[in-house]
């Protein structure tokens, strides 16, 4: 088997290739002046194949990932593996007003016929399973970052108390509180607009805690900011995040350096200077599970 990643997520496929004990090869990607993409393989020397690619700002990586696919089976792979810790289209599941493009779906069947296996961690999921129904005709590994997450939270000097943003994280941030024996809460969200939430706390004394604000994705940073913020109105010294994908469009970063809070912490699924776990141990773990049962 071959790894395969690419510029600009270096890091992640050299230390996922480290793990699996395989050779590290980089596509080549270049930009012609109009947006168009040049996709150059290296040489491919095994009929099973790795593409390691996170799919962030994924327009222009859909369609470089799909000319790499297409190139690599003309070259006689039977069998293309696509790693992709943060999966992207994955919030618009149905159409909520006439016309409106269900991507989800759209998405998942395109990717469903290039690749045999996907294997992506934590999806944006609400109102279905995240396998057959997202892309069909593949084997796809959803993993979970609870484990990770709680040993890492579990390590720090002083054990916090971890927050969920909203009631879809409950069954989530639950397996990383109790992995641990952490002391977990529930805020409540409203969602006006994609800049505009109302967070409301559980009544309890946050006062003597360190707070850990847990979520699956920050993209505006609006929703971990309105709850910092109303965190400090209850009187509490230190309020820090941890999330899996650091998305952090526009000035999210900011948002939430603007609402104090302390530490910003997240997984390696999209890089970014707050990355302080690392997926290649359980990306590494997936892959070599679903050889042994092939």
């Amino acid at each position: 088997m071959q790894l395969l990643g690419f510029k600009d997520y270096t890091q992640q496929g050299q230390r996922l290739a480290q793990a699996l004990e395989l050779k590290y090869s980089e596509v080549a990607i270049h930009h012609f002046p109009d947006g168009e993409s040049k996709v150059t393989l290296p040489e491919i020397r095994d009929d099973k194949i790795i593409f390691c690619r996170s799919l962030n700002h994924p327009n222009d990586k859909l369609i470089e990932l799909f000319l790499a696919a297409e190139t690599a089976r003309q070259q006689g792979v039977k069998h293309i593996t696509l790693v992709a810790p943060y999966f992207c289209y994955m919030r618009q599941d149905t159409a909520f007003h006439p016309g409106e493009a269900i991507s989800q779906k759209t998405i998942g069947q395109w990717l469903g016929q290039q690749f045999d296996r996907l294997i992506t961690v934590d999806p944006h999921l609400h109102r279905i399973d995240g396998r057959a129904q997202t892309i069909p005709n593949t084997t796809t590994t959803c993993l979970s970052t609870t484990k990770l997450m709680s040993e890492f939270l579990a390590n720090r000097p002083n054990p916090p108390l971890l927050l969920g943003p909203n009631s879809d994280s409950e069954q989530w941030l639950m397996q990383i509180a109790e992995h641990r024996g952490l002391d977990w809460e529930i805020a409540g969200k409203q969602r006006h607009s994609d800049h505009n939430v109302e967070i409301m706390l559980p009544d309890i004394d946050f006062k003597k805690r360190i707070i850990v604000i847990v979520d699956d994705v920050v993209s505006t940073g609006h929703t971990i900011a309105k709850a910092a913020k109303a965190l400090r109105q209850r009187g509490v010294q230190t309020v820090n995040c941890l999330i899996t994908h650091p998305l952090f469009a526009g000035n999210a970063e900011q948002i939430l350096c603007n609402a104090c809070i302390n530490h910003i912490w997240s997984t390696d699924s999209i890089h970014h200077h707050s990355n302080v776990i690392q997926l290649a141990s359980l990306l590494a773990e997936a892959i070599k599970d679903q050889d042994l049962k092939r």
